[in-house]
């Protein structure tokens, strides 16, 4: 007879969970040292983290009958496709294909119903619920947390998504992972590109390039940008650097196959807003807006050092937006010329960019 364990094992691996765990259910592992970290502002304006604390410390107080977690994962990692030079900027492995919210969203919801089925009462999420993922996937044995805030299982990958579920069934949970899997390794903590590292298992997200291009509206501060380097959605650096990604899984669904690896920045320049965001429909890269997409586009540019970009800056002398306007006095700084806005454009740039640079919003955004 097929036991609980084995059984929504299975379920969760026919819905295309390539990774599940459990562990009991108690208070959150790592909530004060979560709590620590927002109080001091390493979180930046994600505000969002601060809202249903209560859930997140203890997933109890959203699921009084909660009783075992079950931590899942799915592996994302593909070889990074040939490097087609020119102007073209990086994209982070986990945005090359379709929107991981609606890829395993879509399963958590189909594995969530079929647990309803077998009589279970069942609630979790992705990363878009009040709930420490990789905490869980630590007390369920699903790796560990490196250095780098990532999650890894050790030997063998960090390129996966995570997602949990908590039922009212008590299950055997699973062994933690033993030992110290970083040891005196500090890859990633000196690989990273704008210094976010504090200190080991200590990222400030405000120095951070994934926070800049995709969570941020703002432009990112001076003293940063250049450290972007050629990322222009997210940054996989502390992740390409880990000695456990030596031979990762392979993504089988062919959703997460690369479509997006890289991105043409003349073209995201000169495309109209609405046209950009269709071009992206369905995929991460619509998160930071237009704007956004544009704002980093630009600031690739000028670390590109290609003068011939400045035909594509210049279209975005006139962008409505005082944060791609910005960018593109920035970019055409770098690429040697001074901006030519004319009149009052060019002191409206100009104060912009010194309230950016003094970390203050302009009251035009």
């Amino acid at each position: 007879m097929v036991n609980l364990k084995q059984q929504v094992r299975s379920l969760a691996i026919a819905r295309g969970f390539h990774a599940v765990r459990f562990a009991s259910v108690g208070h959150t592992p790592t909530q004060d040292a979560f709590d620590e970290w927002m109080k001091k502002g390493f979180h930046g304006d994600l505000s969002w983290m601060e809202k249903n604390r209560d859930v997140r410390s203890d997933p109890r107080a959203r699921m009084p009958s909660a009783r075992t977690a079950v931590a899942l994962g799915v592996p994302y990692d593909h070889a990074r496709p040939p490097d087609p030079g020119g102007r073209t900027g990086l994209v982070a492995r986990y945005a090359w294909g379709r929107d991981y919210h609606n890829l395993v969203g879509k399963a958590l919801k189909k594995l969530s119903r079929d647990l309803r089925e077998q009589g279970l009462s069942v609630w979790g999420g992705i990363d878009t619920a009040p709930i420490l993922e990789r905490a869980w996937a630590s007390e369920a044995g699903l790796g560990v947390t490196g250095k780098s805030c990532v999650q890894f299982i050790p030997g063998r990958t960090s390129w996966m998504f995570l997602a949990v579920l908590f039922v009212d069934a008590e299950i055997e949970p699973d062994p933690r992972v033993q030992s110290d899997h970083c040891g005196t390794c500090t890859r990633c903590l000196t690989a990273c590109p704008t210094k976010a590292y504090t200190g080991p298992f200590s990222l400030d997200a405000r120095r951070c390039i994934a926070y800049w291009t995709i969570e941020s509206r703002e432009l990112a501060p001076r003293e940063l940008r250049a450290g972007f380097g050629r990322w222009s959605f997210g940054c996989d650096v502390c992740q390409e650097v880990c000695p456990h990604n030596h031979d990762p899984d392979e993504p089988v669904h062919p959703d997460l196959r690369p479509r997006t690896p890289y991105l043409d920045l003349d073209a995201i320049v000169q495309s109209t807003d609405e046209a950009l965001l269709e071009q992206f429909r369905g995929t991460p890269l619509r998160r930071p807006g237009a704007a956004g997409l544009k704002r980093n586009a630009l600031i690739t540019l000028g670390n590109l050092g290609d003068a011939d970009a400045l035909e594509f800056t210049a279209m975005a002398r006139t962008h409505a937006s005082p944060v791609v306007r910005g960018a593109a006095a920035w970019a055409e700084g770098r690429l040697g010329r001074r901006p030519t806005w004319s009149g009052n454009d060019l002191d409206v740039v100009r104060e912009e960019l010194a309230a950016f640079d003094r970390g203050e919003v302009p009251s035009s955004l």
